[in-house]
């Protein structure tokens, strides 16, 4: 019994460990191709080169990859600020107050997440128009701080809180924005933290309605000029992986930031 669990054991860690390999053997691929030429990754080679140095300077010079990482930067730190504050006020509402329209509007918010963005393309981009946000960064940050799986998120978060608390601070005269701002928000940190990293992981990554909705390339963010590098007839592998290598860090950097109110945030959320 003892060897058929071990064997059980042996095969599952054995699992896990492919799984697991298979799974971070790209951005290994990125680390390692971005320290070669575009000849060297075409051949197929997978370990260290020399021309970090060589590809970081193209890269920046050529490219100008340093205003698109700002853009990204700006658009993201923007929309997450955005997001959590309209989505978990939204949340707030719907959870905290009564009404005999609030479950119906709700289910109707939540069915909204079944259309597909494409069908919604159209329409955005005739909205963008006429408020004559063509070509700018708040089209990007307005369309993206709007997230209906936020608002589920949020208040799925927010259905355990105790009450009581709220109702006590009313009693003694306070406002809805300083009970929300005050008691309320310092005390879900870990739902906050989850919900920046999902909507900055989204605001980052974001291709298609960036592409649609920005014309110029001063204000092209990290995705689209790599996605430019790697459209053109000839291709420099090496500069692609060093731009795909450095658009991933800051992914990686705040994720490991709030890994652990990501944890505690999801889960709460889950248990409800």
């Amino acid at each position: 019994m003892n060897m058929k669990k071990g064997l059980g054991t042996f095969f599952l860690y054995l699992f896990l460990s492919v799984s697991a390999f298979l799974s971070i053997f790209p951005f290994i691929w990125i680390v390692l191709g971005s320290t070669n030429s575009a000849v060297d990754i075409q051949t197929g080679k997978l370990s260290f080169g020399d021309q970090l140095g060589v590809n970081l300077k193209n890269l920046f010079g050529q490219a100008d990859m340093g205003r698109a990482l700002f853009n990204s930067a700006k658009i993201a730190v923007l929309t997450v600020l955005l997001s959590l504050l309209v989505t978990s006020m939204a949340a707030y509402g719907f959870q905290m107050y009564k009404s005999r329209v609030k479950e119906k509007t709700y289910s109707f918010f939540l069915l909204t997440m079944m259309i597909p963005f494409a069908s919604l393309m159209i329409p955005l981009f005739q909205i963008i128009v006429v408020l004559r946000l063509l070509n700018s960064h708040t089209a990007i940050i307005l369309v993206g701080s709007i997230s209906v799986f936020m608002i589920f998120f949020f208040r799925q978060s927010f259905v355990n809180y105790q009450t009581e608390i709220l109702q006590a601070a009313r009693v003694d005269g306070a406002g809805e924005l300083r009970i929300f701002f005050t008691i309320f928000f310092p005390s879900m940190k870990s739902t906050y933290a989850a919900g920046a990293i999902y909507a900055f992981m989204t605001s980052w990554n974001a291709y298609i309605w960036p592409l649609i909705v920005l014309q110029s390339n001063d204000k092209r963010t990290s995705t689209l000029l790599i996605s430019s590098l790697s459209s053109s007839y000839t291709p420099d592998y090496g500069v692609i992986m060093t731009g795909i290598a450095l658009a991933t860090l800051p992914v990686i950097i705040v994720f490991f930031a709030f890994q652990k109110q990501f944890v505690q945030g999801m889960v709460g959320s889950v248990k409800q």
